[in-house]
């Protein structure tokens, strides 16, 4: 579950109000690089096959990824 939090620095923001009891990492999503010209092509690509209709289920797709890095 991704959750982005808009802090003033000083109050509990409500959507951290809204999460269930747990452990949970902050990370500052202003310092994010930008994507590469190729990041951002597979992403579109990846978009596009979504919109299609050309989808694959999670373990599927983790099953086809481990293949490839065992080679």
């Amino acid at each position: 579950m991704t959750v982005v939090v808009h802090w003033n620095g000083k109050d509990v923001p409500p959507e951290l109000e809204q999460l269930p009891e747990g452990r949970y990492v902050i990370e500052a999503v202003d310092g994010v690089p930008e994507l590469t010209e190729d990041e951002e092509r597979g992403l579109l690509a990846g978009l596009a096959s979504i919109r299609e209709g050309r989808v694959v289920e999670a373990d599927d797709a983790r099953k086809r990824l481990i293949g490839r890095l065992k080679k």
